[in-house]
Formats: structure tokens, C-alpha cells, sequence
């Protein structure tokens, strides 16, 4: 479009209503347009410009849906469709890729071809809420734009031949793309807009009709030229919360989280060889017809053909009551009927829940139907089903609310500054995200809290999160040494002698082998089988009467569906479940029944005689989910399982991921080196931009009054006799302009003189990992460990002994624990001193409690509301210590993948700080060069 940036787009016409095109075709989840694919996320806009009824439709891998965007109708500007998934057909429609910018968009307004005024906003795809000041208005903030975006802005005047107009900016990673142009456009309520519009339009007629006298009027209304800048509100300076506080000089420059994910259902997998040809077929057909390829079905249309084929395989009557069955028939009947059940769980089908695997293990050679020669076919293939592992409401829940803690206590004296910060592009916001469906879903429901957002959860994932697999997997890295540390666990527990540490005579418990392992570990096994067999019964009772319903009646009759896309943003309990005495949330007590009865025969091998150690996570996982979502049903033993289970699984836990000191780092190190760098890299870039940031504000308030005094006599003293002054200064401020240009780094800031902000300049880098419980033991065994390190001999650990005795004694990090980072600046002392930064440490032990203790008051609210809370911080640094960046640098650095080995990193999407080294402001102080040595000198 006239070489302006727009986003990829292709334009579906339509003459009448549902009119069947040739060239368009619609999938679960793409549209295709003349053989170019649309994904979802993608933006379906009317071509009538008059209609501004414009659909984001969202991948099923988000949990589906459609938003629709409407011009503002009060308080709100979109509406979130969880079940709309088909795109519309009766009209003509332009599809575009859908652009992530962080919750942000930018509205441009032009004065000409030389001007343009641009303002921020709260973008309405994120929740629709229209944020508004006292006087009603929609707030938004004025802010700089590239010189890149100033000639689109000048592009568009020109294809558009509309010298007065608005557009839309879609700023995205690192580049800027147009989206809208509105048309003749003013903005409201800007003093700033119409002062430099009387500008603009005067010089205008000036050139025209009294060229001599447009060179010597000065740029500026004449009574602006002395008018001080008022700021309405302030934003205080940064003490450092928790660990005391080091003085009004000390702000907070850099907030770095890594946290677990929030309270899920129990993971499951099933696995069974099928020889059935309804199943093989259905693996050739979407594996490309190779006999020896293995199939993933995670669409909705692969799931739901997999269903089809399985209803057809499962027998009416449960065939495991007939005697003469054999007994290998009847665990197949039973593993089809649990594949049956888990795809029929939850409505809607969503990749983010549930994937089947299909591997051929057998095959034959047959005759092609053709008869032309012969082919391979398989005859039997083994199914793996995952399941299970979804965030629950209370998950939800517990997110949302750490993210209003965050935001309300992780930056201290502001208030509702964080907000502020965030829509003023001072605010470096990013958010990153493991690939499975409960961590993005925990990102997306802390973001929502983080930031005050509403509404469902799927527009907040696509908007803010980003997914990267990459940076927070690592296991596989690690998988000898665990494999190791396993094998020594179960050697500890399964001996019948004391475990190392139960004496109590080490100075320092954590660090021997086998540390928090109980000292009668091996009887408690016995005891463990026991009363999971005798959970496992209660459920077996339940399941059948369940199927004996199913085969007298319909399924809704007996299970109210339940829709897991709907339940996507609810932080409740359904009242109607619980109260029908079904288990809470979408799981039947078939599925509930093969979950306990997979756990008793994973636990101990009857034939072999031999207990699995490393199931006794699994056993404590399932106690705690019943015990909290599934008390109403009232199973006997479950109770005195869940204080067994829960003794053994203390000490395995941390276990696993080494079983002393040494393994835990080498295993920490393993798993967590890509995010251990980035978490360097982030803290690397925040102090050269806050040095950057302290040396040119240095420069300003050294050189002001000075260079003021100076610019007139130099002005002066270099301009030819016969030289225009207001031709002069048009020609200085068009070159630093084209320096700007060779500026590759983009950088997005606040308007400095008119953002009503008193600290435009101040900025926070903010970046959130989500994560599972793998990467914070890593995380956490590395900062512990460290010193252990030969390089690091005779240093102390990053953790204090008094916190190293909290985390020896909490041992679980559950769901919702954290580790924050947090990076504050000294003001007060020289840039070069090594205590002008300094890292606060502080992690929380998360939903860390048992949801059998607090009965009364506020425990029995939260037992009804099926939640656990989050722990608070707990500091992993003595109170009033200072932990320098430099030294935390070079404790890290060893266990870290270094910057170099990283990909070249994503130009930043949002605000990367006001000053650079490149900005105009220090270019203004190099104009003058018999100065530097002043500067230099002051150093």
C-alpha cells in the first residue's frame, strides 16, 4: 500500500451471503485465501470502512474464541466470544495477521507532511476496558516517535492526499506497521496537538503569502515561550521493601521473576497397543500415509475423528464383569474406554489440554488395491494419550491474585504506579512462557492481575505472553545425572538403615546425601501401598455405579458437560458439580479411578515385589488434588494417605534433583543455563541503560546553564553576517534528524515536555518467567550451591545460612512459588563504585500448605473455595546485606549460557528506556566540544 508498512493481508469479496468461494476455505484453525494461509491469531475487518465491527479469532492451542472490536460504547471498546470459532460469511472481509504490542497501540495524527502527533493507549484487544481520567476522557500519553514512523506518517499524507488525518500504529517486535487511516482526525483535549498545529499551519501561510516574513517569526506562540511545564503527579523514589530501606537516593531499576505455574489437575498418561484398523487407518490419514511414521493429534478435528473411531471400539457393557473374559481384553476394553472418557471430558477440543501420540510398532506387506505390486501397512501401533496437568479455577485464582501482589507490593511507593509506568512506555514489560497450556495460563492470569486487566484469559495470552520452549526446557540436559540421583534415592529409602542426617550431627544438614529424607522412610512404603489400595477401592465403587448410570441413560444425565474452553477464566467452583456429588471440575470417576489405579500399580510391582520411589511425587500430588477439590466425596483413608505421602515426598522432591550439594548444582546448572543467562543478559542491559541514563542527565545539569550562555555567542561567531538565525536553526535540527536515522536500535518514549509526567526519564525493566517445578529447584540449587563450585572456592553462597535453613525445613517449592530478582540503583555514589547496584534476593514457597490444617476462619473459606494461599516472600540475604551486581555476576557466570551463544536478540517491542546513547540529548551536549573537557573533568 504506497510502500507504507501494513500488516499481511488478503481481501475476501463476497456479492451475497454465503457465497461459496473457490478461492477461500476456512479450517479450525487458519482461513485460506488464493493458497496463502491465515493462523489464528489472525483480524477479520469489514471492507465497508463504515462498519467497525472488526473479530480477532484465536488458535484452539489458546483455548479458542473470538473478540470483537466496536467503537467505544461507555466503558467498554471489545467483547471477548469464547464460542464463536467460525469466521463470518455474509459479507466481504480484509484478513490480517494479528500483531502482538504489548498491550499497547499508538494514534498518530498529522498537521501536513512535516508534523505529526502521536499518543498511546491501552490497546482494546487485551480486555476491552476503556481506561478514562476524572473528566471522562480516555487516558492517553503522548509519545516520541522513530524517524522511521515520522515518514510513514508523511507517506500517508501523501497516498492518502490528506494533509490533516489520524492513523493507527501497531508497534511490534521492533517494527512499526499501519493499520488504520481515519480520515481528517483531530485530538482532544492536547494542548501540545493545537500549539504546534497554529505553528505548523502558520509557517504554512507565511510561505505562501509572505515568504520574507516566515524566516523570521520565531517557531514558537509567543506566550508559550517562558510558560513552565506543570506536573500534576510524581513518581516517588525506590526503597527496597523487604530488606530494609537504603535511602531516598535508591530507586528500583529492574524487576526479574521466575515462577512455578498454579494448582493443576493431576497428570495422566495412558498407554496401549491397538490393532484395531479403524485406529490404524486413522493414523496413515493424518501421519501422510507413511507406514512407519508416527502421528500427533492435538486439532480439534484429529481429536474429535479419534473419538468417532473410539465410541465405535468400546463395547456397550463393561466386558471386565464377565468371567470368562481374558484378562488381557479386558485392561484393552478399559484403557479404550478411558481414551473415550478423556475425550469426551471438557467440551470443546484444545491442543492445550490433551494430545495423542500413534507409533507403528508392527507391519506386513499386502497387495495394493490397484493391484499394482504390493505395500507396507501396520498392523499394530502403540497410543500414548497425556492428559490431565490443566490449570484448575483455583490455579487461576492464585496467579491472579500473585499478580496484584506483585503489583502492588514488588514496587514499592507507587501505588498505582506500575500502571502509569506500563501505559507511559516507561514500563519494559515482557513476558515469557513454557509451551504447556497450565504455564501459559498461569502467565496469562498474573498478567491480568499484574495489570488490572478483566475479561477471559485468551486475549491476555496472545497479546502479552510470548511462548519459548527453548529457554525454559532443559530436562533432557540433565537426564543422566537425575537418572543418577533417582537411583541413590531409592537405594536411601528402600535400605533399612537410617537415612545420613538423622542423627543431627552436621553443622549444616542440607549437606549431606539424601538430606530431608525421613529416618523410617522404608516402613512408610508398605503402609503407602496399603492405604493407596484402599483409596483406589472407594473410587472403583464409584466409577461403577458411574457406568451402570451411563448404560441405563444419556451420558448429560448422568455427567453435566462441562465445558473447559468456557471455564478458561473462571476462578470458581462448579456449585452444581459438588452438589450432584461428582468429582469438582470436568474429571468423571472413570477418569479418577484409572488415575488411582495407575498410581497403585506404578507404586509396587506385585510380581516383582519392588516399590518405584520416584511415583511417591505422583501419589502426594493426587492426595493433595483430592483432598482440596474432591473433599464433598468423603474417601476413607485419604487423609492418612496425603500425611504419608507427603512425609516421603519432602525429602524425595529436592531429592531428585541431586542428592547433595554438588549433584544439585551440576543438575541445576544443566537445566536451568539458558534462563541463568538471560536473567544476566537482563541485568546487563538494565545497568548500561541506567549508566546511560546517569551519565547524560550528569552531562545536562553540568553543561545547562553553561551551553545556554555559550549558544548565542557561538551562534553568533560561526553564522556568515548575511545568514538568516531561523534558517540556521531549521538546518541543525534536519541534521540531527538524519543522525537519528542511522539509529538501527529502535526506541519507544514518553513525550518528555508534554506527558504531564515529573520523571520522564525513569524507567523499569520487567521480565517474568513462568516455568514448572524443574526449573525453580534448578534456579533455586544453583543460587544455593554456587560456592561449592571449584572456581568459587572460599566465597560465600549467594543464600544465608538462616535461609538456607528455611528452604532445608519448607523443601517444597509448590505451586505459585517464585524467586524475584530485583535490581536497585544508588544514586548517591560514583558510577564506577561497585555498590551503585545491588541485587535483592527473595523467593516464596508458594501454595505451600496443607489442606488439612487452618479448619477454621479463614482456612474454611478458602476449603470452600477449593484454594490454597500464596505464601509470602521470605529474603534469601541477611536483613541490611548488599548483594553487588558485580558479585552476583561473577557467582552466576560459570553455570550460565554466555550471551554470545543466544540467538541475536528480538529488537524490543515497547519501551526501552528514555535516554540512549544515541538519542538527541547527548548529541545537543556534542555540539559543543570545547565543553567536553568540563564533562570530563567532573568525572
Amino acid at each position: 500500500m504506497f510502500g507504507i508498512p501494513v500488516p499481511n493481508y488478503a481481501l475476501v469479496n463476497r456479492e451475497y451471503p454465503y457465497q461459496e468461494l473457490e478461492y477461500f476455505a476456512e479450517q479450525e484453525d487458519f482461513v485460506e485465501v488464493h493458497g496463502k494461509r491465515f493462523w489464528k491469531p489472525f483480524v477479520e475487518k469489514p471492507v465497508d470502512g463504515d462498519d467497525h465491527s472488526i473479530m480477532i479469532y484465536y488458535p484452539s492451542s489458546a483455548g479458542g474464541g473470538m473478540k470483537e472490536l466496536f467503537r467505544k460504547v461507555g466503558n467498554r471498546s471489545s467483547e471477548f466470544h469464547p464460542d464463536v470459532r467460525r469466521v463470518r460469511h455474509e459479507g466481504s472481509y480484509i484478513y490480517e495477521e494479528f500483531m502482538p504490542t504489548g498491550g499497547t497501540d499508538v494514534k498518530v495524527y498529522t498537521v501536513g507532511r512535516e508534523y505529526a502527533h502521536a499518543e498511546a493507549r491501552k490497546s482494546p484487544v487485551v480486555d476491552g476496558v476503556v481506561m478514562r481520567n476524572p473528566d471522562g476522557k480516555e487516558v492517553r500519553y503522548p509519545v516520541l516517535l522513530t524517524p522511521t514512523e515520522k515518514q510513514m506518517a508523511r507517506d500517508v499524507c501523501i497516498a492518502f492526499r490528506q494533509a490533516v488525518c489520524g492513523f493507527d500504529l501497531l508497534r511490534c517486535e521492533g517494527r512499526s506497521y499501519v493499520c488504520d487511516v481515519n480520515g481528517w482526525s483531530f485530538v482532544k483535549n492536547s494542548h501540545k496537538y493545537y500549539d504546534d498545529a497554529a505553528c505548523v499551519l502558520r509557517k504554512m501561510f507565511l510561505d505562501a503569502k509572505a515568504p520574507h516574513l516566515s524566516s523570521t517569526i520565531p517557531p514558537d506562540l509567543p506566550w508559550k515561550v517562558n510558560e513552565p511545564i506543570q506536573s500534576s503527579e510524581g513518581l516517588t523514589r525506590q526503597g527496597s521493601g523487604i530488606i530494609g530501606t537504603f535511602g531516598q537516593s535508591e530507586e528500583l531499576r529492574c524487576v526479574i521473576a521466575v515462577i512455578r505455574h498454579g494448582d493443576r489437575t493431576p497428570k495422566q498418561k495412558v498407554k496401549l497397543k491397538v490393532t484395531e484398523e479403524k485406529l490404524l487407518n486413522l493414523m496413515l490419514k493424518y501421519n501422510g500415509g507413511r507406514p512407519r511414521a508416527e502421528t500427533k493429534l492435538k486439532s480439534a478435528v484429529q481429536l474429535q475423528d479419534l473419538l468417532d473411531a473410539t465410541r465405535m471400539l468400546v463395547p456397550r457393557s463393561k466386558s471386565g464383569r464377565e468371567s470368562d473374559s481374558d484378562a488381557e481384553d479386558v485392561e484393552h476394553a478399559e484403557k479404550l474406554r478411558q481414551v473415550k472418557a478423556v475425550l469426551e471430558e471438557g467440551g470443546y477440543f484444545s491442543g492445550i489440554y490433551r494430545k495423542v501420540q500413534l507409533k507403528p510398532l508392527k507391519w506386513v506387506r499386502v497387495p495394493k488395491s490397484n493391484g499394482d505390486g504390493d505395500e507396507e501397512r501396520p498392523i499394530e501401533a502403540l497410543m500414548v494419550l497425556k492428559y490431565g496437568g490443566v490449570l484448575t479455577h483455583a490455579g487461576r485464582k492464585q496467579a491472579e491474585e500473585l499478580g496484584r501482589y506483585f503489583r502492588n507490593n514488588m514496587y514499592p511507593g507507587e501505588g498505582t504506579g506500575l500502571l502509569r509506568l506500563h501505559s507511559t512506555y516507561r514500563h519494559d514489560l515482557k513476558i515469557y512462557s513454557s509451551d504447556e497450556g497450565r504455564v501459559q495460563m498461569s502467565a496469562a492470569a498474573f498478567a491480568k492481575g499484574l495489570l488490572d486487566l478483566e475479561g477471559q484469559l485468551t486475549p491476555i495470552l496472545v497479546s502479552l505472553v510470548s511462548k519459548d520452549s527453548s529457554m525454559l526446557d532443559g530436562l533432557e540436559d540433565a537426564s543422566i545425572e537425575m537418572d543418577e540421583a533417582k537411583a541413590r534415592l531409592h537405594e536411601i529409602i528402600t535400605s533399612e538403615a537410617k537415612t545420613v542426617n538423622s542423627n543431627g550431627s552436621a553443622e549444616f544438614p542440607w549437606m549431606v546425601d539424601g538430606a530431608g529424607l525421613p529416618a523410617n522412610a522404608s516402613p512408610l512404603l508398605p503402609k503407602m501401598v496399603e492405604l493407596t489400595k484402599k483409596v483406589t477401592g472407594q473410587v472403583k465403587l464409584l466409577a461403577e455405579d458411574e457406568d451402570e448410570k451411563l448404560a441405563r441413560t444419556s451420558s448429560y444425565e448422568v455427567l453435566p458437560p462441562y465445558d473447559q474452553a468456557k471455564a478458561l477464566g473462571k476462578t470458581t467452583i462448579d456449585v452444581a458439580r459438588i452438589a450432584a456429588g461428582l468429582p469438582c471440575g470436568s474429571e468423571g470417576f472413570l477418569l479418577m479411578f484409572a488415575r488411582w489405579k495407575k498410581l497403585e500399580r506404578d507404586l509396587y510391582n506385585e510380581r516383582k515385589g519392588r516399590f518405584d520411589v520416584t511415583q511417591i511425587p505422583d501419589v502426594y500430588d493426587s492426595c493433595k488434588y483430592d483432598l482440596l477439590h474432591n473433599a464433598h466425596l468423603n474417601l476413607e483413608g485419604l487423609a492418612e494417605l496425603f500425611k504419608v505421602a507427603q512425609l516421603l515426598a519432602d525429602g524425595v522432591i529436592p531429592n531428585e534433583y541431586g542428592i547433595n550439594p554438588k549433584q544439585k548444582l551440576k543438575i541445576g546448572s544443566k537445566i536451568a543455563r539458558r534462563l541463568l543467562g538471560k536473567l544476566l543478559i537482563d541485568l546487563h542491559n538494565t545497568r548500561e541503560e541506567a549508566i546511560s541514563v546517569a551519565e547524560l542527565k550528569s552531562c545536562q545539569d553540568q553543561t545547562s546553564d553553561f551551553c545556554k550562555a555559550r549558544k548565542e555567542e557561538t551562534d553568533c561567531q560561526s553564522r556568515p553576517k548575511n545568514e538568516d538565525p531561523r534558517r540556521t536553526s531549521s538546518t541543525s535540527e534536519k541534521s540531527l534528524d538524519q543522525d537519528d536515522d542511522d539509529d538501527k536500535e529502535t526506541k519507544y518514549r514518553l513525550d518528555p515536555k508534554y506527558a504531564n509526567v515529573r520523571s520522564p526519564e525513569r524507567h523499569v525493566r520487567t521480565r517474568l518467567y513462568f516455568t514448572s517445578e524443574s526449573h525453580i529447584h534448578s534456579l533455586m540449587n544453583v543460587l544455593r550451591y554456587c560456592n561449592v563450585d571449584e572456581s568459587l572456592q572460599g566465597e560465600e553462597s549467594l543464600v544465608c545460612n538462616s535461609a538456607m535453613e528455611r528452604l532445608f525445613k519448607a523443601r517444597e517449592l509448590d505451586y505459585m512459588s517464585y524467586i524475584v530478582l530485583r535490581m536497585f540503583e544508588n544514586t548517591e555514589v560514583a558510577l564506577e563504585d561497585p555498590k551503585r547496584f545491588r541485587i535483592e534476593m527473595t523467593f516464596s514457597r508458594g501454595a505451600d500448605l496443607s489442606p488439612l490444617e487452618n479448619d477454621d476462619g479463614e482456612g474454611a473459606l478458602l476449603h470452600q473455595e477449593h484454594t490454597l494461599p500464596i505464601m509470602g516472600p521470605e529474603r534469601l540475604q541477611e536483613a541490611g546485606s548488599c548483594l553487588t551486581l558485580e558479585q552476583f555476576e561473577r557467582m552466576i557466570r560459570p553455570f550460565a549460557m554466555p550471551a554470545e551463544d543466544f540467538p541475536p536478540p528480538v529488537t524490543p517491542q515497547a519501551f526501552s528506556g528514555y535516554f540512549s546513547k544515541s538519542t538527541v540529548l547527548e548529541r545537543l551536549v556534542n555540539l559543543w566540544p570545547f565543553h567536553k573537557n568540563t564533562v570530563n573533568n567532573a568525572k
